[in-house]
């Protein structure tokens, strides 16, 4: 479900790309910036939800550790070492989806 709802934002972006585009090329623009305007916007789409993706990832995780160390406090600090970890391997994952979308604006 979850990545239906996904599949669906990212439709949404590239439409909503491709209708700013249209849009610039229709007032009589160059075709060159109706393409710069597109690009734009997709990037800022993809590092929009990267960083929304992050959030949530992030949330899941700290939310379980802390209901993990509420069931079984003895096992508090492998669960906090293990949930650090992850959450460290979600940003990287989201930092590096930020930097390529902010690549592919040049």
């Amino acid at each position: 479900m979850k990545l239906a709802h996904l599949s669906l934002a990212l439709i949404a972006g590239l439409v909503i790309a491709n209708f700013a585009s249209a849009a610039v090329l229709a007032q009589g623009h160059d075709p060159v910036e109706a393409i710069n305007w597109g690009k734009g916007i997709g990037a800022g789409l993809a590092c929009g939800l990267a960083a929304i993706g992050a959030g949530v990832g992030i949330g899941r995780i700290g939310g379980s550790a802390v209901e993990s160390i509420a069931r079984q406090p003895e096992m508090a600090t492998r669960i906090f070492i293990n949930m650090i970890l992850t959450a460290a391997l979600v940003e990287g994952v989201a930092l590096f989806a930020v930097v390529a979308g902010f690549l592919n604006f040049k």
